[in-house]
């Protein structure tokens, strides 16, 4: 089921249709910009090469 990750709403078009996917709306994608801007969210480590390939 594919829920906004903001918000947990349900049943979210993840197709090009949706400017917005994962998000179900604008405002919820801002929401997440928003944390990431402000610091509220960092990547815990540097990233490597290696996590560009797939196991």
């Amino acid at each position: 089921m594919n829920e906004c990750p903001n918000c947990n709403k349900r049943n979210i078009d993840l197709s090009s249709k949706n400017n917005f996917r994962p998000f179900c709306s604008e405002r919820c994608k801002l929401i997440d910009f928003g944390s990431w801007a402000g610091e509220e969210n960092v990547v815990s480590r540097p990233i490597e090469s290696e996590d560009f390939y797939e196991e």
